[in-house]
């Protein structure tokens, strides 16, 4: 039992998954589920007996059961209790004074990372304000690398995203090319595949490492099929860079996906067997998301944010070269508005990169939220000025498979010359080449290469 009393009102709460569920800040999924605050002042209150809280609480009594829980066991036996020594008598409140302090650097949080727990950082951002989240998220560096290296400081990658809602390989090309015009693929160039079959897969694996190979670009591709159809086409011999898996924060979930972390572990060590990097060897791309569990009738009456930081011990486990908080991808009935989207995806990304994650995010809306793209504006800004990894590129900000809207092109390029960012340093390197931008920042359309030029004019011509 925890309780605090505020404005002369005693609250008690009955264990730690509904005193963080009462401190969450408002969200339409953990009202859907019946786990939020009923009132600002409840709210309130739950912080502050949340502030009070021992970081050492969180080793003790777990918000989904040990015995039934593959993900519980893998936090808790996985917990470094060498790397959490110094920070061992801190409170939650503690933590995040610590934090914001010049003594929490780069190097000292990145020592830290294996000795905190999913519902330690996630009980911290409860209590955070907007600036807390970026300044804190801004001393983060989570660095991965395959072809290309991601998450440098001073460096913002793109997923360049040619979705296409037949799979057409004209279609997916062109958008590829349009791209890589506005500098945009160097985190990876991943297609969403209409059809999920291992034929199809198969098929635009090969079409993506044959532009990558033809052109020498220093990215990586994935194509986001289930985890079972990427190792089948490893086992055909396909051209696999990255695979890919959607994750979540309990072993229920994981097993609505279709997956659990044995599986995982053996794909990894299927993709790690190709060998194909050239600058480092992570090779998974996993995708998460606020509200999975609860979508999924999974989440053991836990709040969505503590359970999607639960998601990120799974990635970790496996070192990805990038992890995507797809965050107003599931719909309004989990994030309302564009608001609590906001705030979600910086809780996500400070989340994550305190847990030692390459964190990235898919600044996205539903046409049936209360959102629209001067949210997403906000949103992108914010991350970039947090040190985000990568973001979506997409033509238009439209996905016209998806049905969604996220981040075009020319968001990455207004993040990048707003915030003085610049691409991976391989692609950067590969851009200057070849004509597209050049070292200093300054984006040269005009010099694309008539490769590229030359392809992009069959393929509308064909169109």
């Amino acid at each position: 039992m925890y309780g605090t009393s505020i404005g002369g009102e005693s609250f008690r709460f009955a264990d730690l998954k509904t005193l963080m569920a009462r401190a969450t800040p408002l969200r339409s999924g953990d009202q859907l589920a019946g786990v939020a605050a009923e009132t600002d002042v409840e709210r309130a209150a739950a912080q502050v007996a949340l502030a009070d809280l021992p970081l050492r609480a969180f080793l003790t009594e777990t918000v989904v059961p040990y015995e039934s829980d593959e993900v519980t066991r893998l936090i808790i036996d996985g917990h470094d209790a060498v790397a959490f020594a110094p920070v061992s008598h801190f409170t939650v409140g503690d933590m995040r004074d610590w934090l914001l302090s010049d003594q929490a650097d780069g190097k000292a949080l990145a020592a830290l990372a294996p000795g905190l727990t999913p519902e330690m950082v996630a009980a911290v951002s409860k209590i955070c304000r907007v600036q807390d989240l970026i300044l804190i998220s801004k001393k983060c560096h989570v660095v991965t690398a395959f072809r290309g290296t991601v998450g440098l400081p001073g460096r913002l990658s793109t997923r360049l995203q040619p979705n296409h809602p037949t799979d057409d390989p004209r279609g997916i090309a062109a958008s590829i090319v349009d791209g890589l015009m506005y500098g945009s693929g160097d985190a990876v160039i991943g297609i969403n595949p209409a059809s999920d079959n291992l034929h199809a897969t198969v098929q635009l694996l090969h079409l993506l490492d044959d532009i990558i190979q033809e052109h020498a670009i220093p990215t990586q591709s994935c194509v986001l099929s289930h985890v079972t159809n990427t190792m089948a086409a490893i086992t055909e011999g396909a051209p696999v860079d990255l695979t890919f898996q959607s994750i979540a924060g309990t072993q229920a979930a994981n097993e609505s996906f279709g997956i659990s972390l044995a599986l995982l572990a053996e794909a990894h060590e299927a993709t790690l067997s190709l060998k194909r990097g050239s600058v480092g060897d992570n090779v998974m791309y996993f995708e998460t998301g606020q509200g999975s569990c609860l979508s999924a009738d999974a989440h053991h009456g836990v709040d969505q944010q503590t359970l999607e930081s639960r998601a990120y011990a799974v990635a970790r486990r496996y070192r990805p070269l990038l992890v995507n908080t797809v965050v107003g991808f599931i719909g309004p009935e989990y994030l309302y508005d564009g608001r609590q989207i906001i705030r979600a995806g910086l809780e996500d990304h400070f989340c994550g990169k305190l847990l030692g994650v390459p964190m990235g995010c898919d600044i996205c809306y539903t046409n049936h939220a209360e959102a629209d793209q001067n949210d997403m504006d906000m949103l992108l800004t914010l991350l970039g000025a947090a040190g985000i990894n990568f973001i979506m590129g997409i033509p238009g900000s439209d996905d016209v498979m998806l049905n969604y809207q996220t981040t075009s092109f020319h968001d990455a390029l207004y993040a990048r010359r707003v915030l003085g960012l610049r691409p991976a340093p391989e692609f950067e390197d590969w851009l200057d080449r070849v004509g597209l931008m050049a070292k200093d920042g300054g984006f040269t359309p005009a010099g694309a290469p008539p490769a590229l030029l030359a392809q992009r004019l069959s393929l509308l011509e064909a169109g």
